[in-house]
């Protein structure tokens, strides 16, 4: 076998590394790329800026309910640029085991909903997204790192990126402390 001069080794590296930044450890939120339910890919790039609330959904949950509140909240905060961002996952008890459109529908017509809900997507295990792996890995997030235990899990994230709280499941959207955080990103 032969081997690699150094300076062609470099070159494939920094090549793995512009090409395939999914594949490797994100060094920004921004850095991630996410797909649309018709396929298309977007840069979460395209929310700096802005104040993010990540949440894993599922629509044979308990806390399905949730997307209401959800919902409001974009409402009440989307024109100062709040966004919820919806991560629809079937990683638990096949809550989510609908298709990327059948997931849109359940959406738009049972709550309302108009926050973007992308693709669906694995949040923990050997499949993990690179988002979730950017949201739940120690090295990444060191305030609120750590598995995902259920469905609607909810991050904020600053509008420079920065991961500023995570929410249990069980923790309602609209609860005061989760509106004094999103407030406050909004300053």
């Amino acid at each position: 076998m032969k081997h690699l001069s150094i300076s062609t080794t470099l070159i494939i590296a920094a090549l793995l590394m512009i090409g395939g930044i999914n594949m490797l450890q994100a060094r920004s939120i921004y850095d991630i790329k996410v797909q649309k339910p018709d396929g298309s890919e977007i840069k979460l790039e395209s929310y700096k800026g802005k104040v993010l609330m990540i949440v894993n959904t599922a629509s044979k949950c308990g806390f399905t309910k949730q997307y209401d509140d959800l919902q409001a909240l974009y409402d009440k905060y989307g024109k100062d640029g709040f966004v919820v961002l919806g991560f629809p996952a079937n990683n638990f008890m096949n809550q989510e085991p609908g298709s990327d459109e059948e997931i849109q529908n359940f959406c738009r017509l049972n709550f309302g909903v108009s926050f973007p809900v992308f693709a669906k997507i694995s949040v923990r295990g050997k499949d993990i997204h690179p988002l979730y792996k950017h949201l739940t890995e120690k090295s990444s997030n060191p305030k609120h790192s750590g598995k995902i235990s259920w469905n609607f899990s909810k991050f904020l994230i600053g509008k420079n990126g920065e991961i500023l709280a995570r929410y249990a499941p069980t923790t309602n959207p609209q609860d005061k402390e989760v509106i004094a955080a999103i407030e406050k990103a909004l300053k």
